[in-house]
C-alpha cells in the first residue's frame, strides 16, 4: 500500500465504489468488514502514519481522516437508504386491506343439540304441529299432579328432583317437558298438535351416559278418534327422518302415570333395537285436569331425550363432550358461527 496522495484517493474510491455497488443490506455489512472496519485498507493507512516522517505526518494525517470521513458518510447514507427500501418492500409485500372484513375471531358453531332441535322442529311443523316452550322452574301441580303422579310417587322425592325452597313454595325444576303440554291443553281447546323441545332437570350424576341438566322432545296430539295406530305412524315417520329411511320403530307395554295404556319406544338401527323413550294414549285423568272432555277428545303423547337421540344418530360415546361446551365438538357438524 502506498502511503501517498494517490495511495489515500485510492482506497478511498474503491471504498466508495464498494459501498455504491451495495444492492442489499447483507451486501452492505460485507462492505463494511473489507471497507470501513478496523482492518480496512483506510484503517491500516491510518496506522501506518507512525511509520512516515514527522513533517509529513500531519498532511498525512488530515487527508486520511478526510477520506476516512467521506467513507462513513457514504457508508451511513447508503445504510440509510437500503433500510428504507427494505422497509418499503416489507410494507407493499405484506400490506393489509384493511376494507376487508375482519376474521380475528374464530368462528363459533351452532351446538349439535340445537341443530337436532331445529330439525325436529322443522320435521313436525311441516307435519302440522306448533312448537311449544315453557318455564324451566315450574309448579309441581304441573310438574306432578296435573299429570297424574301421587304424592307418594318415587319421582317425587329428593333424590329424582331439584326443589326450591322453601318447599311450601310449591316449585320444582322441571323434570320433564310434560308441563308444557298441560299448559298448552289448558290454553287452548283442541285439536291440539304440538311438540315441546326444553332443558329438563333432574338429580343425577355427570357420567358418560347421563346428565343432571339434559334435553327433551315431547309431543302431544288431542284430537276426535285419536288411536295407538295414530301414535306408531308418527314415531316410525319421526324415526326414519332423524335416523335414516328404513328406520322402524316398536312398542312394548310399560307403565307412566300421565299415559294408558303405556309403552316404551324403540328403533332399529344399525343392526339393532334401540330404547328411544317413552309413549302411550293420553290418561283420561290428564285430560279431565286439564278441562278437556274425554267423552269426545282422545290423545297420544310421546317423549324422547336429545342427549340420547345425538348419541346414537353419531356414535357418539361420551356426555361430557356434549355439555362441556368445547366449540371443536360443535364444529364437526359442519355448523357455521351465529
Amino acid at each position: 500500500m502506498s502511503l501517498d496522495n494517490a495511495g489515500i484517493e485510492q482506497i478511498k474510491a474503491d471504498a466508495l465504489s464498494a459501498i455504491n455497488a451495495s444492492q442489499s443490506l447483507d451486501e452492505l455489512r460485507e462492505v463494511k468488514i473489507a471497507h470501513v472496519g478496523d482492518r480496512s485498507p483506510i484503517a491500516r493507512a491510518n496506522q501506518g502514519l507512525a511509520e512516515i516522517e514527522i513533517e509529513k505526518r500531519a498532511a498525512m494525517g488530515k487527508l486520511i481522516g478526510t477520506a476516512r470521513a467521506n467513507i462513513n458518510q457514504a457508508y451511513d447514507d447508503k445504510e440509510k437508504e437500503l433500510t428504507a427500501l427494505r422497509d418499503s418492500r416489507a410494507l407493499s409485500n405484506e400490506r393489509v386491506d384493511v376494507t376487508l372484513a375482519s376474521n380475528r375471531n374464530p368462528r363459533g358453531a351452532l351446538h349439535p343439540l340445537t341443530l337436532l332441535t331445529n330439525e325436529i322442529s322443522d320435521l313436525f311443523v311441516g307435519m302440522g304441529y306448533t312448537v311449544q316452550e315453557g318455564p324451566e322452574l315450574e309448579a309441581s301441580w304441573l310438574n306432578f299432579d296435573a299429570l297424574n303422579i301421587a304424592e307418594d310417587h318415587p319421582a317425587r322425592t329428593m333424590q329424582d328432583t331439584f326443589f326450591i325452597e322453601p318447599l311450601s313454595s310449591g316449585l320444582v325444576m322441571r323434570t320433564h317437558t310434560s308441563p308444557v303440554q298441560i299448559r298448552t291443553m289448558l290454553e287452548n281447546e283442541p285439536p291440539i298438535y304440538v311438540i315441546c323441545p326444553g332443558r329438563t332437570y333432574r338429580a343425577d350424576e355427570l357420567d358418560a351416559t347421563h346428565t343432571p341438566v339434559f334435553n327433551q322432545v315431547e309431543g302431544l296430539v288431542v284430537d276426535k278418534g285419536i288411536t295407538m295406530a295414530h301414535l306408531k305412524g308418527t314415531l316410525d315417520h319421526f324415526a326414519a327422518k332423524i335416523f335414516g329411511p328404513g328406520v322402524t320403530t316398536r312398542i312394548r307395554p310399560s307403565f307412566f302415570p300421565f299415559t294408558e295404556p303405556s309403552a316404551e319406544v324403540d328403533f332399529f338401527y344399525n343392526g339393532r333395537w334401540v330404547e328411544w323413550g317413552g309413549c302411550g294414549m293420553v290418561n283420561r285423568k290428564v285430560l279431565q285436569a286439564a278441562g278437556i272432555d274425554t267423552e269426545i277428545y282422545t290423545g297420544f303423547a310421546f317423549g324422547m331425550g336429545l342427549e340420547r337421540t345425538l348419541m346414537v344418530k353419531y356414535g357418539i360415546t361420551d356426555m361430557h363432550d356434549i355439555v362441556e361446551g368445547d366449540v371443536r365438538f360443535s364444529r364437526q357438524f359442519g355448523s357455521g358461527g351465529r
